[in-house]
């Protein structure tokens, strides 16, 4: 007898992934037996990296959890996890003011896909104050960001830097 897997997305932009994106895809890892972290491809943003570096970064500093793909999408989230057949979108809150947000768009994609839940996850308080914008505008300024990121993060960020 096969059983049902559970299977969750973890969407954002990751750009770049910080400490505390990995924090909540390695805590969402242990909670389904697969997680998929989804690239939202915005074409209204103006990236520091390509989707495809993104993903491969991801896939980088993930690959010591064996059940987290990662994968991309130009989509509304709800419909992305309806093809993906997946039962849960996992979105990691950091303040009050994040789970006001966060519970708006968890209304709307729970109007758009009745059957999926959303997993509020609070970010560890070490990584309260962390954002991708503010790890570019700190490296953009030669700032320390080996604390905010994985190693290979801050290397490509480094890189795409020194141009």
């Amino acid at each position: 007898m096969s059983t049902i897997k559970r299977v969750a997305v973890y969407p954002g932009s990751f750009d770049p992934v910080t400490m505390g994106h990995l924090d909540i895809i390695q805590r969402a890892a242990k909670q389904f037996d697969v997680l998929i972290v989804a690239v939202l491809i915005n074409r209204s943003k103006q990236p520091l990296f390509t989707v495809e570096e993104r993903m491969e970064l991801i896939r980088q500093v993930t690959a010591h959890l064996p059940n987290v793909e990662v994968d991309s999408f130009q989509d509304l989230t709800a419909n992305y996890v309806r093809i993906r057949n997946a039962q849960a979108i996992v979105r990691g809150v950091r303040s009050v003011t994040d789970f006001e947000y966060e519970l708006q768009i968890a209304s709307t994609n729970h109007k758009l896909n009745p059957d999926a839940e959303t997993v509020f996850m609070m970010t560890n308080p070490k990584y309260s104050y962390l954002s991708s914008s503010i790890v570019k505008e700190i490296a953009a300024y030669e700032g320390e960001i080996k604390d905010l990121v994985p190693p290979e993060v801050e290397k490509a960020i480094r890189s795409k830097y020194k141009g």
